[in-house]
């Protein structure tokens, strides 16, 4: 089960990364957070009835709303590198190596090991992000690339999510050893909450967009939101942090 669950959550932020996109260059990050808080609170009845009292750890809660702090960093940054002229097609490939943040986590700190074939898998995907990213001049001309090799701001904020999504996915993990996924998804929801209402409190929210932006950036909102239900859950299934992250 815990496979399905990742592969659910894989198919849920894919399809988020899309949409992302297309509002990206017309709203600041911190508007694009509170739509996507709002897309999650309308996930809220998938999760409600199973959180019971008696099954809440205030230990696990803290945990929850560690990790969500920690997502909702990396989601600004991946806004922001969006915004300042990163295109889907790189930005999307280049954060999603997150996974060797948290497999480095998951191997170091939770003791999890980690099979040959997943090495392989990180050999074999990391020439292909480089690939995908247009710098495909390191194979040909590896000289020339090194020479005009730079850090863009755009792919500054997008290191910046690749390590917070990767503390994410590890903290996601810690969550789910005292609590259920449920309750998890619900601490996540918390954080998220708070933090929009600290983004209006400061005067960063602009409420002028458009009604198509709003609908397509709740529905952005709601598909990540069950792309973290669905990790929660696939943890929860007693999947190991670096294959539910790798999945995903």
């Amino acid at each position: 089960m815990w496979l399905v669950y990742a592969i659910l959550a894989a198919l849920c932020w894919g399809v988020w990364g899309i949409l992302a996109k297309f509002i990206s260059s017309d709203i600041s990050p911190y508007v694009n957070h509170m739509l996507f808080t709002i897309g999650m609170l309308f996930t809220i009845p998938l999760v409600i009835k199973k959180c019971k009292w008696k099954d809440a750890n205030l230990k696990g809660i803290i945990w929850g709303i560690v990790a969500g702090i920690l997502a909702i960093i990396g989601n600004v940054a991946v806004y922001q590198s969006f915004a300042t002229g990163g295109l889907a097609a790189v930005v999307i490939p280049v954060t999603n190596l997150y996974p060797l943040v948290t497999i480095g986590i998951a191997m170091l700190v939770l003791k999890e090991k980690m099979h040959w074939l997943n090495g392989i898998g990180i050999l074999v995907v990391v020439p292909a992000i480089i690939m995908l990213s247009g710098q495909s001049q390191i194979f040909d001309d590896p000289s020339l690339f090194f020479a005009n090799l730079g850090l863009k701001l755009w792919l500054i904020f997008a290191l910046v999510a690749l390590v917070f999504w990767g503390l994410f996915s590890a903290a996601q993990k810690v969550t789910t050893n005292y609590i259920s996924a449920e309750w998890s998804y619900l601490s996540f929801i918390v954080s998220s909450v708070l933090i929009s209402i600290g983004f209006m409190a400061f005067g960063l929210i602009d409420f002028n967009f458009t009604t198509q932006t709003l609908w397509v950036g709740s529905l952005a909102g709601m598909l990540n939101g069950l792309g973290v239900l669905a990790s929660f859950a696939a943890y929860s299934a007693e999947g190991k942090a670096s294959k539910v992250t790798a999945i995903g």
